[in-house]
């Protein structure tokens, strides 16, 4: 199994949509990614979240994963329609609040194997 992770700018132009159908499908089709993880904060998110929907309808055997930052008993979130579940990950409870969003987007660059990104300002 392979696994891919999503991160970009919370200010996204919708003009990506196609661009983000069309990664995902190479990432199933050609690189034979079956896990994708993605948050929920921003435009890119949402872009990708309905992405992934219209993936998953088209290829029922991926899964994909909502990330969590915040521990779910502290902020409770609703599993996106069609996605598989959420993910939390390990070790997240000592970290501070202020850096959870981080931390967990680090966590995630560290163990998948994929990473579909948009950059549109680099400091």
């Amino acid at each position: 199994m392979k696994s891919c992770f999503f991160l970009g700018h919370r200010e996204t132009p919708s003009a990506i949509c196609a661009e983000l159908d069309e990664a995902i499908e190479r990432h199933i089709t050609e690189l034979r990614v079956t896990d994708f993880y993605v948050g929920q904060y921003g435009a890119f998110d949402r872009f990708a979240q309905s992405a992934l929907t219209n993936a998953k309808a088209r290829h029922p055997n991926i899964r994909a994963y909502l990330l969590l930052p915040y521990h779910p008993a502290q902020r409770r979130v609703e599993t996106p329609e069609g996605f598989t579940g959420t993910f939390y990950p390990p070790d997240m409870e000592t970290v501070p609040r202020r850096l959870a969003i981080p931390w967990a987007n680090r966590y995630m660059l560290s163990t998948c194997d994929h990473l579909i990104a948009y950059v549109w300002n680099i400091l």
